[in-house]
C-alpha cells in the first residue's frame, strides 16, 4: 500500500513541533489557513479518546492563485492539509498532502504547479 502524503518523524514533543510547524511552512510562502484539533472535537462531538491529532490547513497564495487561474475546480482541494500527531510512543510525526497524488492526479494539466507546491511542502517537513 503507497503511503499516503509526504511523511517525516519530527524530534521534539509534540508542542514543540506543533509551535515551529507554522514557521516551517511561513519560509516557504505558507500561511496557515484553519487549525482542527481532531482530539477535542471527537471528544466534544462523540465523546471518543483520541491521541493528540491536528490538521492544519496551509495556503501559499502565489500557487493557490496560479492553480486557480488554470483550472478553478482545484479549489476543492485547497487549501493544503498537514497533519500532526502523537504516536503511542510519544513521537511526533507530520505528514503533509502531496500535490502530486491529489491535484496532479485529478488534473494532470496542473502537475508543473503541483510539483512546486511538493517542493516548498518537502522543505518545510525537511526544516521540522
Amino acid at each position: 500500500m503507497a503511503e499516503i502524503g509526504m511523511r517525516k518523524q519530527a524530534s521534539g514533543t509534540f508542542d514543540e513541533v506543533l509551535a515551529r510547524l507554522p514557521e516551517a511552512l511561513k519560509a516557504e510562502g505558507f500561511g496557515v489557513l484553519t487549525r482542527i484539533d481532531v482530539q477535542q472535537t471527537l471528544r466534544e462531538k462523540l465523546g471518543v479518546a483520541f491521541r493528540r491529532y491536528q490538521i492544519l490547513g496551509a495556503c501559499n497564495p502565489s500557487m493557490a492563485v496560479q492553480a486557480l487561474g488554470a483550472d478553478l475546480g482545484v479549489g476543492a482541494m485547497l487549501p493544503c492539509s498537514v497533519a500532526i500527531w502523537e504516536g503511542d510512543d510519544g513521537r511526533v510525526t507530520v505528514n503533509a498532502v502531496d500535490p502530486l497524488q491529489t491535484i496532479a492526479a485529478a488534473s494532470p494539466g496542473l502537475a508543473p504547479i503541483a510539483g512546486q507546491v511538493r517542493e516548498r511542502l518537502a522543505r518545510a517537513l525537511a526544516a521540522l
